[in-house]
């Protein structure tokens, strides 16, 4: 059977399995493994990336927040898109390129555990 992409399908697996719904832009950066102010870069630069924000400023990313950034994180560090091909990209066909994006991310973690297993034997 053939599933529909989903937002959720794109969420890192350590995000997909809690029950948070705000994740502090700190904990945000560690799940993706890039720079806080790479976030607030990509904010500026993407219009559909729209972290809350309290009284102080601090920002809060929702799960749909993370499923776009984990998306223009594969689109220009993978694939190598500039950030114009990276908006034009999530603009066309976003569900595609961020179920891509999930699924690189899955081969990427099983190969570095075949990896691993590798070394042990």
């Amino acid at each position: 059977m053939n599933e529909e992409p989903t937002l959720f399908n794109a969420l890192p697996e350590s995000v997909a399995e809690q029950e948070k719904i705000w994740f502090g832009i700190g904990e945000t950066a560690d799940v993706l493994g890039i720079p806080a102010s790479t976030l607030r870069f990509w904010e500026k630069e993407f219009d559909m990336i729209k972290p809350r924000k309290n009284g102080k400023g601090d920002r809060f990313y929702s799960k749909n927040d993370i499923a776009i950034l984990r998306t223009i994180q594969y689109l220009t560090k993978v694939k190598g898109y500039t950030l114009q091909g990276a908006k034009t990209a999530l603009k066309s066909n976003f569900l595609k390129e961020a179920e891509t994006a999930a699924i690189v991310d899955t081969l990427t973690k099983i190969k570095e555990k075949l990896l691993e297993i590798k070394k042990l034997i």
